[in-house]
């Protein structure tokens, strides 16, 4: 093996393992949020578990985060508490921090 395809292995292997972590940042991200939303919204328990698994499936509708923003949203308009989605937005953004956190540190 050339030195150029060892080189190519290991970034090939590095943009894998950076897209793993990635995946699981989102997702746990995405959990933290369904957590924080079902907690503001009056739901405890098994039923803001449910509600977080709820969220995390949201993110399946389509790219970015507008699908998991609006689910959100809406219930939180549905339990008579509006909220922008631009302040979402930035809860959301605390949460990924805190997933990558999490990672990090091995939680």
């Amino acid at each position: 093996m050339t030195a150029f395809d060892e080189r190519k292995d290991a970034f090939e292997k590095k943009f894998a393992h950076d897209e793993e972590l990635r995946f699981k940042a989102t997702a746990r991200r995405n959990k933290l949020f369904g957590l924080w939303a079902a907690a503001q919204i009056g739901k405890t328990g098994a039923e803001a578990e449910d509600y977080a698994k709820a969220v995390v499936l949201a993110d399946f509708q389509e790219a970015g985060d507008g699908d998991v923003i609006r689910k959100v949203k809406t219930d939180f308009e549905a339990a008579g508490k509006p909220m922008s989605e631009a302040e979402l937005g930035r809860i959301l953004h605390e949460q990924m921090t805190r997933a990558v956190d999490e990672i990090k540190t091995g939680r």
